[in-house]
């Protein structure tokens, strides 16, 4: 694709992470020869992608550095025009909403929860609710990374904030081991009755055959486009962990070329409108 081509897309699921252990210390638990690559920077991620159209990437906090996100916020200073973030904050502490309030001021423009985090019984917890108010006053989203066993804990989310925008990460990893379960894309497209709800088109180097050129998806993926429409979804790569597998060509090549059941404008708001809307506006 020649540089004059070049359309702009968005990768709304790309990790970073340094070499450095003593500037950028693991989390408790995490060790060194678990990590693979050693590191992934910003550098690294916009040579990958650009090639294939994408300009602009919303990083994802990585698990590994728990609460602290200083490697990932000095690259949203140091590439403004291309970069916004997806925090980790602590939604056990006693004012998540104040920290989302500070990071927003750095080019954040959302939050992630992990799979632990997506049930009843933690969501309900008291700085999990200003974390969900804060967002839906101020336009800051809510990412899932989760399993399908999650989405009714989801659901109650939906109700309890309708004005929170929530992302569902990775297709709520359906088909991840394997199978695509008519049960579980049934969950997840109930959820489409709820305007707030966006689903992320993304990792499908781990799901269903694992294998380019992810045409095994195509049902799949035509059912939640079905659902919920084209300016409700959005695409990511999940760099550098796809590429252990297949090329960053491979990761986008199933959105913008293959799936012969999507226009050329749902690719448009795929791979760019609805992931502009929501993190670069």
């Amino acid at each position: 694709m020649s540089e004059k081509a070049a359309p702009h897309y968005i990768d709304t699921h790309v990790h970073i992470w340094s070499g450095d252990r003593q500037k950028y210390p693991l989390g408790a638990g995490f060790k060194s020869d678990g990590i693979n690559p050693v590191s992934y920077s910003p550098e690294q991620a916009l040579a990958h992608a650009r090639p294939s159209g994408v300009d602009r990437i919303v990083l994802v906090q990585i698990n590994f550095y728990s609460f602290d996100n200083r490697y990932m916020l000095e690259a949203l200073e140091k590439f403004p025009a291309n970069f916004k973030g997806v925090a980790v904050v602590n939604g056990n502490g006693p004012s998540p909403d104040q920290e989302m309030h500070r990071l927003a001021g750095m080019g954040v423009r959302g939050v992630r929860l992990h799979p632990e985090e997506v049930t009843p019984s933690v969501l309900e917890g008291e700085g999990f609710v200003k974390m969900f108010r804060y967002a839906g006053e101020t336009g800051m989203v809510i990412c899932f990374l989760m399993n399908p066993d999650s989405l009714a804990a989801v659901e109650r989310q939906c109700r309890k904030f309708p004005d929170t925008v929530l992302v569902i990460d990775h297709i709520a990893r359906i088909g991840m081991s394997g199978g695509v379960r008519e049960s579980d894309v049934l969950s997840l497209c109930s959820l489409a009755k709820y305007p707030q709800v966006r689903v992320k088109i993304s990792g499908f180097y781990a799901l269903g055959a694992a294998a380019p050129p992810h045409l095994d998806l195509a049902p799949l993926i035509k059912r939640v486009y079905e659902a919920f429409g084209a300016q409700r979804l959005i695409w990511g790569s999940d760099c550098p962990y796809a590429l252990a597998r297949e090329t960053y060509e491979d990761a986008i090549s199933p959105i913008r070329d293959r799936f012969d059941f999507l226009s050329g404008e749902d690719r448009d708001w795929i791979l760019r409108g609805t992931a502009e809307r929501l993190f670069f506006e």
